[in-house]
């Protein structure tokens, strides 16, 4: 049984930064694909940033692109997004994700992740 527990997000000023974790318990990290998304009040659950298994490729919504760091720490057995240049429009709960299967990095949908944590909120005040 997989477990993923997110810890970092707080409130901080626009321009400010922010370095969310993922501790995960019951899988290898180095072994699964995984993603942060977020998700604002009154709004669909979105993709933020997607690290490959192997930890060689990353992808980004546009939106954060430049500004959002996403890496994998695998002998901590967890991921990291490290937020900078922070903007109100980044308020939201931020979750991170594991893929259904290792060894696979083909896709960003939420169909594509079967484990998700309980999120942690990033309140950026304008």
């Amino acid at each position: 049984q997989v477990q993923l527990v997110e810890s970092g997000g707080g409130q901080v000023p626009a321009g400010g930064s922010l370095r969310l974790s993922c501790a995960a318990s019951g899988r290898s990290v180095s072994k699964y694909s995984m993603a942060w998304f977020r998700q604002a009040p009154g709004k669909e659950r979105e993709f933020v940033a997607f690290i490959s298994w192997g930890g060689r490729s990353t992808n980004y919504r546009d939106s954060v692109k430049g500004r959002f760091t996403i890496s994998k720490g695998s002998a901590e057995n967890s991921i990291y997004l490290q937020m900078n240049s922070l903007k109100a429009e980044d308020t939201a709960v931020y979750y991170c994700a594991m893929y259904r299967s290792p060894w696979t990095s083909s896709g960003y949908s939420l169909n594509d992740f079967a484990s998700w944590g309980r999120g942690t909120q990033v309140t950026v005040a304008s």
